[in-house]
């Protein structure tokens, strides 16, 4: 299992590098070099289990990745919304049942990864 735990990670990482960076920065704090084009600044993913009485919040990460299931009628995001996104290019390859979930592991491993991030 410690194995597959750090595959995971190590996917998680690589995905964040791919998707997150340009945003969020190498280590999360919300400094990426497009963070400054943004009109609202990337949050800052190393505070989230401190804002959260020490707890990450997993499932609210997942759902903030996965952006399919936020409600349009509270505003629009600036974050790209991955789940959509992820499931165009897994579908491709995979077709409808396993892109969904190829696309679900991938937001999966990503939330892991900043769990890892937490100060």
């Amino acid at each position: 299992a410690v194995g597959a735990d750090a595959q995971a990670l190590a996917y998680g990482e690589a995905e964040y590098l791919n998707s997150c960076v340009a945003c969020h920065g190498e280590r999360g704090r919300g400094d990426g070099p497009l963070a400054e084009t943004l009109l609202t600044a990337p949050a800052d993913l190393t505070r989230m289990a401190a804002a959260n009485g020490g707890e990450f919040p997993y499932w609210k990460v997942f759902a903030t990745i996965d952006g399919r299931a936020m409600v349009t009628a509270h505003g629009t995001r600036e974050m790209p919304i991955w789940g959509r996104d992820f499931l165009a290019d897994d579908e491709k390859t995979y077709g409808p049942i396993g892109g969904e979930a190829v696309t679900q592991e991938r937001i999966h491993a990503l939330a892991e990864y900043v769990a890892t991030l937490q100060r």
